[in-house]
């Protein structure tokens, strides 16, 4: 999986407090899961926000966080060196969702913002890999883009922050580019009288699917929690 995320880490975290329904979702789900059943492994875990969403939800859980983005990643171990619980319980991997060495058994797994830069045959042996290790009625937890088929998006707002004297203002548009792709553009602008206005851009693409396809792909139950947030459930038995 390339690496689409450094060009614009610095601006992850802006958007999560727009859009604060998906971790809202997470909490819910997460309050269900067994952790001594087995790691909660987080794949995708970017700067950290779902890893310490697992932390307090789930006292007792170990995490095992992948992020093979460095810029992501260098965020997310800053945050666990600096809280001794985190420290204890999260393992850091740089490994990408294709290549991550997986705990024998799983009591949840969270992909949010990630599925969709994996083609569809490395998902399938990403699932193989997976569904095996899941402990009876874990849940996998996906986020996706509110889009489940190619389809030109326009131009949409992902968060805007004052912080300091300085303006952050994000936005996303795509188009189809054939087959089930969209390629997207974000586009960052910093601006205010403390500096020069900025404009970052970065481009990426997201191969687009719902969690019914999901469900079908992985033989799970899948449920839709939210625009972007969804659920599949291991069987209990």
């Amino acid at each position: 999986m390339d690496d689409f995320y450094s060009p614009v880490a610095e601006f992850y975290d802006l958007v999560p407090r727009a859009h604060a329904e998906g971790e809202a979702a997470l909490r819910k789900i997460l309050a269900d899961v067994d952790p001594s059943a087995g790691p909660v492994v987080d794949i995708g875990a970017g700067t950290g926000r779902t890893c310490r969403i697992v932390a307090e939800v789930l006292p007792t859980a170990k995490i095992l966080a992948c992020e093979p983005a460095p810029a992501m990643r260098a965020v997310l171990t800053h945050d666990v060196v600096a809280d001794e619980d985190l420290r204890r319980r999260v393992t850091i991997v740089a490994e990408p969702a294709e290549s991550v060495v997986l705990p024998d058994s799983i009591s949840a797994l969270i992909v949010f913002g990630v599925l969709g830069h994996i083609e569809a045959e490395e998902r399938r042996a990403l699932w193989d890999r997976v569904l095996p290790r899941l402990a009876p009625g874990a849940p996998v937890l996906v986020e996706l883009l509110p889009v489940t088929r190619p389809t030109t998006l326009p131009t949409m707002e992902l968060a805007r922050e004052q912080i300091g004297d300085l303006v952050y203002e994000g936005s996303l548009e795509a188009e189809p580019v054939g087959g089930d792709l969209i390629r997207m553009t974000s586009t960052w602008q910093i601006s205010g009288d403390a500096a020069p206005t900025r404009v970052v851009r970065n481009v990426s693409e997201w191969h687009t699917f719902g969690i019914e396809d999901l469900a079908e792909e992985t033989g799970l139950t899948g449920e839709q929690l939210t625009a972007q947030a969804g659920v599949l459930r291991a069987p209990r038995t």
